[in-house]
């Protein structure tokens, strides 16, 4: 089975392709000749990740996911939330985004935070929704140098390590996009094509 991950984020697409293993082939958006950035005006994830998703099937009549994380600072009343991406203004820059998120968050004792994950399915012409969160605390200062986004500030409860700290597979086995994308991987499986 085929289907396009609606995303330009390479590490997205690698992290997805790690969980997935045999049976489903992805696509990335560059693969069937999409290369526009695809609408996200939603103010709710969900809504994002189903209009990132419909535009590509509308658009290039694939069936297709698309996912939108955002991370939700208690301390902050849910900020950066569906906005994570963008915190800092355009050009989107995950250094930028940091430096923002730990100036708001100054010398709060308060740094629970959570990670959260919605990822819309399009086949043919059902629709289907998984999520998955990640529960945690942010930090005052980057530790680590791999994944990508808020990782580098992001330590998951249980850890003593930022998701920047964990090596791919650790990472997948723990975080908010992991979790929907075994959900995904489960109902996939489940459903005969």
């Amino acid at each position: 089975m085929k289907i396009c991950f609606a995303t330009n984020n390479k590490k997205k697409i690698e992290e997805v392709k790690a969980a997935l293993g045999k049976g489903v082939e992805i696509v990335s958006l560059q693969e069937i000749g999409c290369h526009e950035e695809l609408p996200e005006t939603g103010d709710t994830l969900e809504h994002n990740a189903f209009q990132k998703a419909q535009y590509v099937k509308d658009h290039y009549g694939v069936d297709c996911f698309a996912d939108d994380t955002g991370l939700e600072v208690d301390a902050l009343e849910g900020e950066p939330g569906v906005y994570s991406g963008r915190y800092a203004g355009e050009p989107r820059s995950d250094e930028r985004n940091i430096d923002k998120l730990l100036k708001n968050l100054g010398t709060s004792s308060n740094r629970t935070a959570r990670f959260k994950t919605v990822i819309a399915l399009l086949i043919g012409d059902e629709k289907y929704k998984f999520e998955g969160i990640a529960e945690g605390k942010i930090g005052t200062e980057r530790i680590g140098n791999a994944g990508f986004g808020y990782d580098p500030v992001f330590t998951p409860d249980g850890y003593s390590k930022t998701f920047a700290e964990l090596t791919m597979d650790e990472k997948n086995k723990i975080s908010h996009r992991g979790k929907a994308v075994r959900a995904l991987i489960q109902f996939l499986n489940q459903i005969k094509f």
